[in-house]
């Protein structure tokens, strides 16, 4: 992405920096990610959210929770990247696995958490479902802004 944009009616580039470059990212972030879940909340009888309020929060919360599980699994992805062997790809995709698998109770626990029954994502399947969903819509926004 560029860090300079540009204004038909200015003369004058601005620059942003990294700060406002992630705060771009996790505002169009945050957003779609709100779309989808309304959607399915409004599609999926097992998916419960009671206010649109609380589907910003909880967007914010899946976001942030699934961003750390990202970060987890890339660690644990480098650990075996230079070593050798079938071994290592081995626990390179079982350990990639198993924290993704494990992420989701992490996810529908601290949603309970923070929101208790004002929230329902339908269990892991669920939770997998949304997981699965909001990455696809992302990539495919952001796929249709790299066309632009």
């Amino acid at each position: 992405m560029s860090d300079r944009i540009t204004s038909d009616d200015r003369a004058e580039d601005v620059v942003l920096s990294d700060g406002q470059r992630i705060a771009i990212r996790w505002s169009e972030a945050v957003l779609v990610d709100v779309v989808v879940l309304n959607l399915l909340v409004e599609h999926v009888d097992g998916i419960v959210i009671d206010s649109f309020t609380i589907s910003v929060g909880a967007a914010i919360l899946i976001r942030l929770l699934l961003q750390a599980t990202l970060g987890v699994e890339h660690r644990i992805a480098a650990r075996f990247r230079d070593r050798s062997g079938i071994g290592s790809r081995i626990g390179r995709v079982l350990g990639a696995w198993l924290v993704l698998f494990l992420s989701k109770f992490v996810i529908l626990e601290a949603i309970d958490l923070v929101f208790g029954s004002e929230v329902d994502l339908g269990g892991v399947v669920g939770v997998i479902a949304i997981s699965i969903a909001l990455v696809v819509v992302e990539r495919a926004v952001l796929a249709l802004y790299r066309r632009l």
